[in-house]
């Protein structure tokens, strides 16, 4: 999953290692927890997320992950708001209005009291 070839990891590990023993541990149900952290030291990762990976769940993720190796563009990239010039306009005239409607109170409030 993390595209580390079973040689490379075998190399890794040790002399006492080869593509053959890498390709046993990772068939066994259990793992020993010292060959585990050995393991998960070389794959950059903690010894947890190994005990409790679920391949399942993985799969999903990785498929529900957005990524550009094959071109497309995921769908919560192609963010492309449309703004109707129209009702910018028309709000802008009614808050003109608004303004204009408070000048006049206040002139004639003005007015009043001379």
């Amino acid at each position: 999953m993390l595209g580390i070839k079973q040689e490379a990891l075998a190399f890794e590990l040790g002399d006492d290692w080869n593509q053959k023993k890498i390709s046993l541990l990772e068939q066994k149900e259990t793992v020993e927890s010292d060959i585990l952290a050995q393991v998960a030291k070389i794959l950059k990762v903690p010894a947890e997320a190994i005990e409790n990976f679920d391949e399942e769940n993985a799969i999903n993720i990785i498929s529900n992950t957005a990524s550009f190796d094959n071109c497309q563009q995921p769908a919560f990239f192609n963010n492309q708001p449309t703004f109707n010039p129209l009702d910018k306009m028309v709000e802008l005239y009614e808050r003109m209005l608004q303004q204009q409607k408070e000048m006049i109170e206040k002139l004639e409030r003005l007015i009043e009291k001379n």
